[in-house]
């Protein structure tokens, strides 16, 4: 992706601020919320992308957005990312300080891709068995998509068990391509 390299450093960077002043737990709440705010809001994302608009512009949204609602470290970086014209890589900031954070923490993230959201029950029985197998804190990020048709994906650091439908009929058909049968005609 691009951006990604510069969104990690501005990520490192602001997560090393945040703990030399100790409010990296609070910074972490505001790279989810901005991250969510950006996801939920397509025309958001859209703008901050937008080379129309006018910095001045995307300053003003932000703050009015974000101020009273984040911390001062989060709302600087905003402002520094005015400052160099790179708020299209806010979303990839946000996604790369919670990474961070998480390894500096311990927590591990399961994904879990699904074709519907999941219940609170089942997120709840899949973090337990998540726990069960490694020793560390886990978190659940629930990624829908519907070409899974049903099942689920898990993903836990470089381990993947993919129980969807769509998996299940991609190898029952391989396994008919594969068929030994010889016609007698």
């Amino acid at each position: 992706m691009i951006g990604t390299r510069a969104a990690l450093r501005y990520a490192k960077a602001t997560l090393d601020l945040a703990k030399e002043k100790g409010c990296a737990d609070k910074v972490n709440e505001d790279m989810k919320l901005i991250q969510s705010t950006i996801e939920e809001n397509p025309d958001l994302e859209i703008m901050l992308k937008s080379p129309v608009i006018k910095q001045a512009q995307k300053k003003s949204v932000l703050i009015n957005v974000f101020e009273k609602k984040v911390n001062d470290i989060s709302l600087r970086l905003l402002k520094l990312l005015v400052t160099n014209r790179r708020l299209e890589i806010l979303f990839l900031v946000a996604k790369e300080y919670i990474v961070i954070y998480d390894f500096l923490k311990g927590v591990e993230v399961a994904q879990v891709t699904s074709a519907v959201p999941l219940t609170k029950e089942l997120e709840k029985a899949i973090l337990e068995r998540v726990q069960e197998s490694i020793d560390k804190k886990v978190s659940i990020e629930n990624i829908i998509d519907p070409s899974i048709i049903g099942g689920f994906i898990l993903r836990v650091g470089d381990k993947q068990y993919d129980s969807s439908v769509s998996y299940r009929l991609k190898d029952l058909l391989s396994k008919f391509e594969d068929n030994q049968y010889i016609s007698k005609i």
